[in-house]
């Protein structure tokens, strides 16, 4: 059973990691920021060469070493600990605190005593996944502010998109954790209403993953006679992807898996099939509270995992955060969007902040170039030893 806590309220203006620029000692407010739509960095992206919106510039070109690209990780990257090694940097337990008292439990003694399979659980993982995210953002804050200064890009997987949106000013930290406790019962709900799951499949280079799902879900139909879901819910890289869907229909893809070209596979510790239309339950709930949020325009570019697109408006954000309930993660083409360069091209620094070391591998296996040339820039801001 998780531990009720009683904390004091926090006012809003004793932290602000609500978005990169207020964690500087800038003093300039977040209206002022979006007034003067942030030249510096509109400076930085287009030297990058992002696919914005003018593909005409005249403004001073930035030498990439000097900027970062940050990346969260998603739900499953939690473990039982994060969160203890974290407590001494600026504002890292006010966070807990305030995410306490909004969830009406003790997040910091779940996630560093558990119980683990409370901790996996849906309706608390997501927000605890957030939470230790922006921690580890307050770290590399501390170690080298100019990191977050000149951090022209950032990306989450799945759930980590909140944490992105919130690093880029998009969302305050209290409504994303509202919004996250909202989506991850909302997707307890749904998953508990079908026995359903994810696994990571590891494709040969003639894999018929789509003919397989395809298969998968007439064969549930020919035996249960059920609409069953069978689909990839996440591009991984090129070898690899997440597939969900009813059990049945899983086991039916384990059973088959020479015949598609399945070299392995791995199920994932999940309850429910997430980014399918078994989350349809999920979205309606989570546009209600999206419609009641207040969501501002990101101060850094933020790629949707929907299409790997940047958020241009928030209502653009507001409907694509629903249509990822159901919509697949296109993280391999996000990884091609930001780190793609020519021959001999330079590149930023990157950060993956929050548990887990998942970012970086999947980084790995999609541009070997960007990894090999980034690799020791890769600051894997979240510190496992406790």
């Amino acid at each position: 059973m998780l531990k009720s806590k009683v904390v004091h309220i926090i006012k809003p203006t004793s932290f602000r990691i609500a978005c990169r620029f207020l964690c500087s000692n800038k003093s300039t407010s977040t209206t002022e920021l979006n007034n003067s739509e942030n030249s510096r960095s509109s400076e930085i992206l287009q030297s990058e060469g992002f696919r914005l919106q003018s593909k005409k510039s005249f403004r001073p070109q930035v030498d990439p070493r000097t900027t970062s690209i940050v990346l969260f990780p998603g739900q499953g990257s939690q473990y039982l600990g994060m969160g203890k090694s974290l407590l001494e940097y600026p504002y890292v337990r006010d966070m807990f605190d305030s995410a306490s008292e909004i969830l009406k439990y003790d997040l910091l003694d779940l996630c560093i005593n558990g119980p683990e399979d409370m901790l996996n659980m849906t309706a608390h993982s997501q927000a605890a996944v957030m939470i230790a995210s922006l921690a580890a953002v307050e770290k590399l804050k501390s170690e080298d502010e100019e990191m977050i200064n000149n951090c022209i890009a950032t990306a989450g997987f799945s759930v980590g998109e909140y944490s992105a949106l919130v690093f880029s000013g998009a969302l305050e930290f209290e409504d994303a954790v509202r919004l996250l406790k909202i989506r991850g019962e909302a997707m307890q709900a749904a998953s508990d209403m079908q026995p359903s799951g994810m696994m990571t499949v590891f494709l040969s280079p003639n894999a018929k993953i789509k003919q397989a799902c395809l298969e998968a879900r007439n064969w549930c139909k020919e035996q249960t006679l059920y609409d069953a879901e069978c689909k990839v819910a996440s591009y991984l890289y090129p070898d690899c992807r997440v597939v969900a869907g009813h059990l049945e229909a899983l086991k039916f893809l384990e059973m088959n898996a020479a015949k598609f070209g399945i070299k392995k596979y791995k199920h994932l510790a999940v309850s429910g099939a997430f980014h399918t239309k078994l989350m349809k339950p999920a979205q309606q709930i989570l546009q209600k509270a999206l419609q009641s949020t207040s969501i501002n325009k990101p101060l850094i570019p933020v790629h949707s995992n929907v299409d790997g697109q940047v958020y241009t408006n928030v209502k653009v954000i507001q409907e694509k955060l629903v249509k990822q309930l159901c919509e697949p993660v296109r993280w391999e083409q996000i990884m091609h969007i930001l780190f793609e360069r020519n021959k001999g091209a330079k590149f930023p620094n990157i950060y993956e902040c929050g548990p887990g070391t998942s970012m970086k591998s999947i980084l790995r296996m999609n541009n070997a170039l960007a990894y090999n040339h980034c690799k020791k820039y890769i600051g894997i801001i979240f510190d496992k030893n406790v």
